[in-house]
């Protein structure tokens, strides 16, 4: 437990991780025009700036959990820092494509490190209670206003100083970071004895975990059934069953398997992949919407998801609130209902509007998303046991992996079945692309019922809180 006068900068640092690596998944975001016309990316081509990340990061998660806790949180969080600064610079200096591939993917594997050691952080820095859950609180919360925030940023960064300052922004924060962090972050003790890893469950679970996110980021495009893609997914399958028979037989397996009996981590990772589906297609859809349909330029385009990064930010602030008055499962469910209203808001969106029409459903979806995604991650630590936090984080963080590229092949599924088309949606007309963003957003509105029926079933409900209870959570 850290001890000293550091808890403060402590809180800081991890809580600004998280936000960078929120921020990194959708800064791309208004980028991307500026980004194909001056490396010269092909349309089909340049949607693997975004999936190169999403790729290393979903398949390397699991991984990144294990080994934050067997090797210490700490020195995975600087090693994980290192990597994606790294990354951010090769991708700002990038004057290729397979150069900022490339870098992306480094960025991928930098997150995917990264991202269960800061919760596992969060575990041996501070103490359990009020002070624990007020700093999971910022830190999740930071995640959720990170993702609105990316396409901001973006937006300004790319009309004022180029595309390339999207990826030199993360550097010095990973430098700031890299030099305070052995002095502010307290190491949790490393699993004692030999330590053994699961190679062959991390060989089969890693590949499996990369080639299930290709074949949905491909078969959109492609086919589901195309030569493609199809042998792909059927290869990752057969993967991902291999690594369940060995985690069964291994005695020191990348998941116990006995973590998934803890109906809260279940219920938060089918929740993580529900919250990606449905929230996390808003922003390449809203960005689709405001630059294909609208025509703005990328700083119109990046102020006219202020009101969401405003909105997501406030939501952040009402999380203890709502804990103590709703619970786990309560605040989750408002979290759904209110981006289910704010997306059925959205399919009002017109081909002849403007971002004030943008504003009234942004700001619900934005209210939903930070109660939503600060929320899993609490109900998923709890009753885990501080040596398990960081692939316990991990799973979690996988299914928000999975969730984004179901979701999104989903609704392009549906897209493409009810325009009877296999042209690019930014090939469309405005009239075809608005009404294929409507049924974006209604697709993404049915997925957070499926959201609010999750979290019935699995999360624990509400107890009264004791007359103490209620003090440290007045008093916080």
């Amino acid at each position: 437990m850290n001890k000293s006068r550091h808890k403060g900068l402590a809180l800081i640092l991890l809580a600004v991780s998280q936000l960078i690596l929120a921020l990194d998944y959708t800064i791309v975001f208004v980028a991307m025009p500026s980004i194909g016309a001056d490396l010269g990316f092909s349309a089909n081509h340049l949607q693997w700036v975004v999936s190169a990340y999403s790729l290393v990061f979903g398949g390397f998660l699991l991984i990144g959990g294990r080994l934050s806790d067997l090797m210490g949180r700490r020195r995975m969080f600087i090693i994980a820092m290192a990597l994606f600064g790294a990354g951010s610079l090769l991708g700002g200096l990038a004057d290729s494509q397979m150069v900022l591939i490339a870098a992306r993917g480094l960025q991928g594997l930098g997150g995917a490190l990264l991202s269960p050691s800061t919760l596992s952080l969060i575990m041996s820095n501070f103490d359990e209670g009020a002070e624990r859950n007020r700093a999971m609180g910022i830190w999740a919360s930071m995640g959720g206003v990170g993702l609105s925030l990316g396409l901001l940023l973006g937006g300004v960064l790319t009309s004022y100083l180029g595309w390339e300052f999207t990826f030199f922004v993360n550097v010095p924060i990973a430098l700031i970071t890299l030099i305070l962090a052995p002095f502010v972050l307290a190491e949790n003790k490393a699993a004692s004895g030999p330590k053994r890893y699961d190679a062959l469950g991390t060989i089969s679970v890693t590949a499996g975990m990369i080639l299930i996110v290709y074949y949905l980021i491909q078969s959109p495009v492609e086919g589901w059934l195309s030569l493609g893609t199809l042998p792909f997914g059927l290869l990752s399958a057969l993967l991902l069953v291999l690594f369940v028979v060995i985690e069964q037989r291994t005695k020191e397996p990348l998941i116990p398997f006995r973590l998934f009996r803890n109906r809260n981590l279940t219920g938060a990772a089918l929740i993580a992949v529900l919250f990606s589906a449905s929230f996390g297609s808003l922003y390449y859809f809203l960005t689709l919407y405001t630059q294909e349909v609208l025509h703005y330029s990328a700083i119109q385009s990046g102020v006219s998801f202020l009101p969401l990064t405003i909105s997501a930010f406030l939501g952040g602030r009402l999380i203890n609130k709502m804990l103590s008055m709703a619970g786990v499962a309560g605040t989750v469910t408002i979290g759904m209902i209110l981006g289910g209203i704010g997306f059925l808001v959205l399919t009002q969106l017109s081909e002849n509007g403007s971002a004030w029409g943008i504003i009234p459903g942004t700001v619900i979806v934005g209210l939903g998303q930070a109660l939503v995604f600060t929320t899993m991650f609490i109900a998923g630590s709890t009753g885990i046991d501080p040596k398990e936090q960081g692939v316990a984080s991990a799973i979690i963080s996988t299914g928000q992996q999975i969730g984004s590229a179901v979701g999104l092949a989903a609704i392009m599924a549906i897209i493409s079945a009810n325009l009877g088309s296999g042209l690019k949606l930014e090939a469309l007309e405005s009239s075809d692309l608005n009404h294929a963003i409507h049924m974006s957003f209604f697709a993404a509105s049915v997925m957070t019922l499926l959201g609010v029926a999750v979290t019935f079933i699995t999360l624990k409900r509400k107890k009264q809180p004791s007359k103490v209870e209620k003090k440290e959570m007045a008093s916080h």
